[in-house]
This record gives structure tokens, sequence and C-alpha cells, in this order.
């Protein structure tokens, strides 16, 4: 046997693990030995697996599932996953910092009332369980944002429109000084983080920026730190705006009416927060959009579906008008004309990944398979993928 090869015992003791936590590893698919010994049924790691143990323990430490850890380690073999990965996890860890901190502070806050013969704010107590029991959820939502960020990054790479998506949607919608301007949905305030320059700004000018994942919004919070004078966040979705009638002159809903249950009931209630000669800026996409990934990944296994539903079914080019209009007398439809030309794999493989049907039961197991299969369909003139998207502007 060559000597770089160390036996399950060593590996786990190397690793300050027991054996049987190796074995786990091993039985989920999660961490194979680099050699079996057929014969005796042996298993054998190498130095390279003790650094994939270390990412898989990190994983588990932060909160992660096994299928999301086994997700991540398939990841982890391309460099651009292991980046975005590691990026994933440095602000998993600072929230929980923060996070620990605010448990902390109520805690100091209750011992000293205790101390002092007080009586114990009850009330404080119970928001140290929600603050501890956040703590599930995070993973969730910074997946969730990292998801949105692999798609942004694929049409800000290849799109054949050098105008990029948010660039011309912003200078669609004609923004001035003074207006009050709300964003449903703002993912990671990506529309507002490129057009920083292009802002309004002056006396009356109020931005609020909302999203139903808190997630989201502490990332949008990062990315605007140095608007926040400017903008204020808010977290709650499209079918209760809380707000009052009449108060807004611009109402954006950007790539997210069709997650709404009722987008009829969604634009009932913008129409009822939107000024008399309020504008709202709905943008979605058709039912060709990105139509070659649909068909590359059928292709390689005709069981992917990369979304669980068709969400331009929900609210689309082709319908959207017709929703809109059930509550708004007039409704524009604008078409961004664009494609994609992918000549790199990784970024291809990053939005499959991302995208929210079945792909990973169907391709996590025989990814390095997967990879190579996108790589030949992009290699040579790269890989064409037709977008189809535009918005709708209704008063």
């Amino acid at each position: 046997m060559d000597k770089e090869y160390l036996t399950s015992g060593r590996f786990a003791k190397m690793a300050r693990v027991s054996v049987r936590t190796v074995r786990f590893y091993d039985k989920q698919n999660i961490l194979k030995p680099s050699y079996v010994n057929e014969t005796t049924g042996a298993r054998y790691y190498q130095a390279k697996d003790l650094v994939k143990l270390q990412q898989i323990l990190l994983y588990k430490y932060l909160g992660f599932s096994l299928d999301e850890i086994k997700e991540l380690m398939v990841k982890a073999e391309d460099k651009n996953f292991m980046v975005d990965s590691m990026k994933l996890q440095q602000t998993l860890i600072s929230d929980k910092i923060d996070q620990m901190m605010l448990v902390k502070k109520a805690v100091d806050e209750t011992l000293a009332a205790y101390e002092k013969g007080q009586n114990i704010d009850w009330d404080k107590m119970l928001r140290i369980i929600d603050l501890t029991s956040m703590e599930n959820s995070l993973n969730k939502q910074y997946q969730n944002a990292s998801n949105v960020s692999a798609r942004i990054k694929l049409h800000k790479l290849y799109s054949v429109n050098k105008t990029g998506w948010f660039p011309w949607m912003f200078g669609e919608m004609h923004l001035l000084p003074g207006m009050k301007i709300l964003e449903l949905g703002c993912g990671n305030g990506a529309l507002w983080a490129e057009n920083k320059a292009l802002i309004p700004k002056g006396r009356g000018t109020e931005i609020i920026l909302s999203d139903i994942s808190g997630g989201m919004l502490q990332d949008a919070r990062r990315n605007l730190e140095s608007l926040k004078k400017t903008v204020t966040f808010r977290e709650f979705g499209c079918e209760d705006i809380p707000y009052p009638d009449n108060c807004f002159d611009v109402v954006i809903a950007n790539h997210m009416l069709f997650y709404c249950e009722d987008p009829a009931d969604a634009a009932s209630q913008i129409r009822r927060v939107l000024k008399p000669n309020g504008v709202l800026y709905a943008s979605t996409y058709g039912s060709r959009h990105m139509k070659e990934i649909t068909e590359l990944v059928k292709e390689f296994d005709d069981r992917i579906d990369l979304a669980a539903r068709e969400l331009y079914h929900i609210f689309g080019l082709d319908n959207g008008a017709d929703i809109l209009g059930t509550s708004f007398e007039n409704v524009e439809k604008h078409i961004y004309d664009d494609a994609l030309l992918v000549d790199k794999a990784e970024p291809l493989l990053e939005y499959i990944m991302s995208c929210h049907g079945n792909q990973n039961q169907y391709i996590i197991d025989r990814y390095k398979e997967f990879r190579a299969f996108v790589e030949k369909k992009v290699s040579g003139r790269g890989f064409r993928i037709t977008k189809e998207a535009g918005y709708f502007k209704a008063f």
C-alpha cells in the first residue's frame, strides 16, 4: 500500500473524529474513501480527503442538512462553487455572531433584573427563544440568496445586450427626486446596487425595499451600505402591503409577481397603495425564456425538471396584461432585446444547480459526467440561450 494512504482509524484520528463518523459520511455518499481493497473491504483515505472532511464538519456546525452538505461537497469540486460556498459560510458566521450578541444582551439584561430583585421581563425571554430559533432558518435563507446571485451572474457575464437588465430596467422607470418608491421582492438589492449613481436624492425622496426573506434583505443591506440614509428595508410579502392608500408614486415588482399566491390580488394591493397618478413597473418573462437550458438538462436526463412549476403561466408576458388589467386602466408591455452566449461551463452549471426543480436528485451522483456533458456543449462557438423578458407599465 502506498504510504500516502491512511486507514480509516488513522484518518479519523487526524481529523479528531470517531471512526463511526467517517463510516457514516461514507455510507451517506458524502465522503467516499480514495481507495477500497476489494479483497478485504478495507477503506483508505488521503490528505485531500481530510480537507473535505473539515469542510463537512464546518457545514454541519453551520446547520446544513445532510442533503445540503452532499450538494455543497459536489459543488466544491469546482473553484467557482467553492468560492461561493466559502462566501456563504462567511456570511452565515457573521450573522450568527450578530445574532448571538443579541441573545447575550437579552440574557445579561434579564439576569441583571433578577439579581436586583426586579420583575423579569418575560417578553425579553421570549425574544431570546425567537432569536435562537431563527438560527435554524439562516442557512436556508442564504442558500436562496446564493441561488439568486448565481442566476444574476449568468446574465451579467454572458448577455449579448451590453446594457444589462438592471441598468435597462432602471432607465425605463425615469425615477425623479421627491418620489416615494416601493420595491416589492427586492432580493439582494441588485437593481439599486448597479445604479447607485442614478438613484434620485433630495428633499421628499423616499425609497423602501421590501422582501419576504430576511436573508435577502440582509444581503441587500450589505450591498447598499452606502445608501443607508436614502433606503429603508422592510420584511413583508406582496399580498398584504402594510401602507395606507395612495402613498407611493412608483411600485416596482421585478420578476416577483409570479411568486404571489394570487397575482391579481397583489395587483389590487399595489393599485391601492399607489397615488392616483402612480405607476407600477412589473417585470417577468415568457415561455421561450432560457428554453435551451431546459432542453440541455432533458437531453442529459429526461426526468429533470428545473422548475416545480412554470412561473410564466402564473404571471408572464403572455397573460400579465390581463392580470394587471383587473386593477389598472392602462397596461403597456415593453420587451428587453437580449440573448446569452455562454462559453464557459462553470456559470452555466452554477445556474442549473441553483434552480428550484429536482435537478439535484439526478445530477449530484453523476456530477462529473454532467460537468463533462455541459463542457462539451459550451465548447467551440459557445452555447446560445434565448431570453424572452420584459416589463409591464401599469397606471
